[in-house]
């Protein structure tokens, strides 16, 4: 038993007599990723290059679902996989659960010795339920409600009363979109069920399944029930412009045209509105809590090592560089306005700073405490297809062809036979 301690040495002074050969041995590694990492990566190699001169860093860049389905058929087959991959929270489940990744958990990388650095919820993420750990994370999307203030304004609402809960959200939502001709509250009702889903529950517990894998899918659970009834309350009163998911031509269409008075998403969503979403509306939007004082994590981004790279040390540096150095953390933060996972970079001074398409609110602080305040949640292989079909049974309520009952008890028949 004394001898593991030692192993454990060993190995990671070899990693770090590696790491002295990388930087006189010439290496160049690739960096498989997708907008807006691709930015993050090429903004941070002047300074990783000053650490490893002899590292040439070779980005390739795919659009989103490009690169993940790219990433899939390169884990399965053996082959085609860049050094060191990013890898988005909806995919890092399935990817655990595979055998393509390195488990950054072991020596030589020892990812858990800078678990405490790292914003709670954003380990387990990456993590199987055996303890393997397949990610590290960089970046993260507290979840807030975004608002239009001039359209409050004129309803005569305030912002803490539109988002005391999800019953008053809805009251006083009839009388902003009644005091804005023309105005739809929420983009699609669904998103108010997808937030509902993912909170209130505890540390550790699952969206789907529970550490047994029992589906938690079910009409008598209170987190899908009331779910699906907020979303069908918002539809019936006419309240969201029915555009379905975020970045759909109809989600974009209604942004644009200004008409929408909220939005949830991450903090993320500003960079995106300020660039293109929404430029011709700064300063008339501002950001709070999500409703009922609730806290939810929207997405996140991970670096991994696939098991065929064979510049593994190499491909660990950088991704200690782009995840736990602060500066990094920080920069990429400026350079896209992805939120750090990393809690020290957080508390840098420019996160006290006023969002100026936010009209000078400090908006950062709301996100920095809600990244404080969610709860991390256990995953599952089958968390994608669960939520699949949780999707197509919400709308099957919203459009009136089933009621929650049997949606979610149909729902629950399907995610038992897929997780035989």
């Amino acid at each position: 038993m004394r001898q593991l301690p030692r192993l454990t040495l060993t190995l990671t002074a070899v990693l770090c007599a590696a790491l002295g050969n990388a930087s006189a041995q010439k290496t160049t590694l690739t960096v498989g990723v997708f907008p807006d990492l691709d930015s993050v990566v090429k903004a941070a190699l002047p300074g990783f290059n000053k650490l490893y001169p002899n590292i040439t860093v070779k980005i390739n860049s795919l659009a989103y679902a490009d690169h993940h389905t790219a990433l899939t058929t390169a884990l399965s087959t053996g082959k085609g996989a860049a050094d060191v991959v990013a890898i988005d929270f909806g995919y890092v489940a399935r990817f655990a659960e595979g055998n393509g990744l390195v488990d950054i958990s072991k020596a030589p990388y020892n990812a858990g010795q800078f678990r405490n650095q790292f914003v709670a919820y954003t380990y387990p993420q990456a993590m199987t339920q055996d303890g393997r750990m397949v990610g590290m994370p960089t970046d993260i999307g507290p979840g807030a409600m975004f608002y239009r203030t001039d359209m409050l304004k004129k309803a005569g609402v305030s912002a803490a009363s539109l988002n005391a809960s999800w019953e008053s959200y809805i009251s006083n939502g009839r009388k902003v979109v009644a005091a804005n001709p023309g105005s739809f509250l929420i983009p699609d009702a669904g998103q108010a069920a997808q937030i509902i889903i993912r909170t209130g529950l505890k540390s550790g517990e699952g969206l789907f399944f529970d550490k047994s894998n029992n589906v938690l899918v079910d009409p008598k659970n209170p987190r899908f029930v009331r779910a699906f009834t907020i979303a069908k309350q918002i539809r019936d009163a006419k309240l969201d412009a029915r555009a379905g998911g975020a970045f759909s031509p109809e989600w974009t269409t209604a942004f644009q045209k200004g008409n929408l008075a909220t939005e949830f998403s991450g903090a993320w969503l500003v960079g995106h509105m300020q660039n293109w979403l929404a430029k011709d509306y700064s300063g008339k939007w501002a950001s709070q809590q999500l409703p009922g004082n609730t806290f939810a994590s929207w997405g996140g981004s991970f670096y991994g090592i696939p098991q065929q790279s064979q510049n593994k040390t190499e491909a660990w540096a950088l991704i200690k560089y782009l995840t736990t150095n602060k500066d990094q953390q920080v920069l990429a933060f400026k350079t896209t306005g992805a939120f750090p996972a990393l809690r020290s970079a957080a508390n840098d001074p420019v996160f006290n700073e006023g969002v100026p398409y936010l009209n000078g609110q400090k908006a950062r602080v709301l996100w920095r405490q809600a990244a404080l305040k969610i709860q991390p949640l256990d995953v599952n292989k089958l968390d994608p297809i669960a939520e699949q079909i949780v999707n197509d049974a919400l709308n099957s309520v919203l459009d009136g062809s089933k009621d929650i009952t049997g949606a979610l008890t149909e729902a629950k028949n399907l995610i038992t036979r897929r997780a035989r």
